[in-house]
């Protein structure tokens, strides 16, 4: 079984093991029953969000949702309508964005363009008072080495890849040692490769700094890589929270299902906390339905195994007997095929319409009798004899899934 789930960098904020010359204490925020408004639209419904010091929490969701003014709201840079926003205890709802001590990440590098690497970190210091010359001098190379440009200080932007001007951009975020930092979708300019690659180096700077950071992305595998906790937003509200293992493997609703990875809905009957799926017992989540119910599969419970021989010969329009047995524990099928290669209605047999190879797995898609279509996450070496139009004997483990009322 191939897991969906990327990689992930160890949770839970920093400790003494990731403690470097760059760390600083670190504050919680919390917002408390948020609102916004623009006219008639509620783009921030009294939004609940609490926030340990020194944690990562990405707030994911689709366009529209209210990740972006969340973030927003929390920068000074839109006023709330009503709720707190306290950070480290203290109430800043009122307290203007220059004075929040908190720093901002965009999507846009927003570079000078006629300043060089160093001069463009340096830039904010130098509207701090208090920081002398001699620590600006200090800082700009300590924060430049952090995200790994050291001896980059005398380049100009445009000698520099997207990727290098977004480590700027970072390293000029960090470098006022603010609060709280701001992430809002920085990766989203860059190419795919890129993108995993300053993913996984913005994680690793905010472990090594400690430093407390909200980012805002739309990339579910972005938000699951690098976040302590998600928080799956839609209609200006947080529908769950949490850690990503747990917002994968057991969402609340069929909403967070959705928009967390990919599934199949399969109709099934459910009673007792099983539902009856292809005729194999799957455990429920709670909060669960019951009665005629949709499982909402994940790919990597899904598994499919070449169906005897003679269905095969079905298919140019022999009639015969099949049976179709699946590994381990899997489904047992006695069945015929038509002569016209339909399969029969309520078996656990389906007909594979593409596969798609990813290195170390394979994305299959194979269609049930009724339309259903079902997509599986599974080993290469597994997939050998799976090719469109055969057909195949449908496994589906018995891993804790989501049942929702049929149709809904």
């Amino acid at each position: 079984m191939t897991s969906t789930l990327p990689e992930v960098a160890s949770r839970g904020g920093t400790d003494a093991s990731t403690s470097t010359t760059h760390s600083q204490a670190a504050v919680g925020v919390e917002l408390r029953g948020v609102t916004r408004r623009f006219g008639q639209t509620v783009a921030l419904r009294g939004l609940e969000l609490s926030i340990k010091p020194g944690e990562m929490v990405a707030l994911l969701g689709p366009s529209g949702c209210g990740k972006t003014t969340a973030l927003r709201a929390l920068a000074g840079l839109e006023d709330i309508d009503e709720g707190e926003i306290l950070v480290g205890g203290r109430d800043v709802a009122n307290v203007p964005a220059s004075k929040r001590d908190m720093a901002m990440v965009f999507q846009s590098y927003s570079l000078f363009p006629h300043l060089t690497v160093a001069q463009n970190v340096a830039f904010p210091l130098s509207l701090r008072r208090g920081i002398s010359a001699k620590e600006r001098n200090t800082r700009v190379p300590e924060y430049l080495e952090l995200v790994g440009l050291g001896g980059f200080g005398e380049r100009y932007p445009n000698e520099l890849s997207g990727g290098q001007q977004q480590r700027v951009a970072l390293a000029r975020a960090l470098a006022v040692q603010p609060k709280v930092l701001l992430l809002d979708e920085p990766l989203s300019a860059l190419d795919a490769k890129v993108r995993v690659q300053l993913r996984d180096e913005i994680r690793r700077i905010q472990l090594e700094v400690g430093i407390t950071t909200v980012f805002v992305t739309h990339d579910q595998e972005e938000a699951l890589a690098v976040a302590d906790r998600v928080a799956v937003m839609r209609g200006g509200i947080i529908e769950q929270l949490g850690e990503p293992e747990a917002i994968y493997s057991t969402p609340e609703n069929a909403f967070v299902a959705d928009f967390i990875g990919h599934h199949s809905r399969v109709r099934a009957s459910a009673e007792g906390g099983v539902a009856t799926v292809l005729g194999q017992r799957v455990p429920l989540l709670a909060g669960s339905a019951e009665g005629a119910v949709d499982v909402l599969l994940r790919p990597e419970h899904v598994s499919f195994a070449v169906a005897d021989s003679r269905l095969a010969a079905d298919e140019s329009g022999a009639s015969g007997a099949a049976t179709a047995e699946a590994s381990a524990g899997g489904p047992s099928a006695s069945t015929s095929v038509d002569a016209d290669g339909a399969l029969p209605a309520g078996e656990a047999l389906a007909r594979v319409v593409s596969t798609g190879f990813l290195g170390a797995h394979v994305v299959v898609q194979a269609r049930l009798a009724d339309g259903t279509l079902l997509r599986a996450h599974m080993r290469s070496r597994d997939t050998g004899a799976l090719e469109p139009g055969s057909v195949v004997a449908v496994d589906v483990h018995p891993a804790p899934a989501l049942a929702v009322p049929a149709g809904q």
